[in-house]
């Protein structure tokens, strides 16, 4: 116990060694943390993404209690490190007890990007082959950022040409109201074009007239430009 409550100490006094004011102050900026928006009141330090992907292989053996308290802390940018050490961990071990407890720390996992870095890599992964209900549910939630763990974590399905739950939640999400939620939903449409075209048109034929516009521009990214465009148009 005491070894870990250290390993935490000397991790957090590497990241304020690590820490850029001006580099803090832009990333208040590009995660919007003013008044009202989706980050409001987020703090960072500005520590570089490679050097807390570098820190998380380096303390990979801290315990979930010590990733708990980074999870738990005000400042982004250990939440994201303990996030990578949380995706590092259920990738060698695949325990259920790591997703449990992915899933009780959801108001912790709260910017896109700590939900793009984590979502596909644990709750996706684990669910591959078991029943996705719990995505279901998380799409019908009133938290944003629990939406977007919904969406996201169907990366891991859609990479194994499994694409049911992409198209069910994305259906789900088409009249959400969150601009992250249409980004969101965009890419992995795109996504599933990616591997085959002839299922996304389908769903788009069927939903791209009412789908919000940042939605479908994302969704239809790798189409020709020609049939781009009439979707565009909505002349498909």
């Amino acid at each position: 116990m005491f070894l870990f409550i250290f390993m935490l100490e000397k991790l957090k006094r590497e990241m304020q060694e690590l820490s850029d004011p001006k580099r803090a102050e832009v990333n208040k900026w590009f995660f919007k943390t003013g008044p009202g928006q989706y980050g409001e009141g987020t703090q960072f330090i500005g520590v570089g993404t490679a050097d807390k992907r570098r820190l998380a292989k380096k303390y990979i053996d801290l315990s979930l209690e010590e990733v708990q308290k980074l999870l738990d802390d005000e400042v982004h940018d250990f939440r994201f490190l303990g996030l990578v050490i949380l995706t590092n961990k259920f990738t060698k071990s695949k325990d259920k007890k790591i997703v449990d407890f992915y899933l009780k720390n959801t108001k912790n996992i709260n910017n896109w990007d700590l939900v793009d870095l984590s979502s596909y890599k644990i709750l996706g992964e684990f669910l591959r082959d078991k029943d996705k209900s719990v995505l279901y549910k998380l799409a019908q939630s009133e938290n944003l950022w629990e939406r977007r763990i919904a969406v996201i974590s169907c990366f891991a399905f859609i990479r194994n040409n499994d694409f049911k739950d992409a198209l069910k939640i994305s259906e789900m999400l088409l009249e959400d109201e969150h601009d992250l939620i249409h980004k969101a939903v965009g890419w992995m449409l795109r996504e599933v074009g990616k591997r085959n075209q002839s299922v996304l048109e389908g769903f788009l034929k069927n939903h791209y007239k009412k789908m919000p516009r940042t939605m479908l521009r994302y969704s239809i990214e790798r189409f020709e430009e020609d049939l781009r465009k009439k979707y565009l148009c909505g002349e498909v």
